[in-house]
């Protein structure tokens, strides 16, 4: 089951991550919501990072603790 997250306006998002290579060929994730489950949805969120939802637009974002 992927990590769902409601906003204020009542909006779900779920959590995607992908691994992306960087012009300079270091491999990183990147984590994104999205409304709808796609390929490589997480059950959670990642150990050290917190959700939290922007003022004007209520989009979730992952922030480090």
């Amino acid at each position: 089951m992927a990590f769902e997250f409601k906003n204020s306006k009542g909006a779900s998002y779920f959590l995607h991550a992908k691994n992306v290579t960087l012009k300079g060929g270091r491999q990183q994730t990147i984590y994104y919501f999205g409304k709808e489950v796609k390929e490589g949805a997480l059950d959670a969120v990642p150990a050290g990072y917190q959700v939290v939802e922007t003022p004007k637009t209520g989009m979730p974002i992952l922030k480090k603790k």
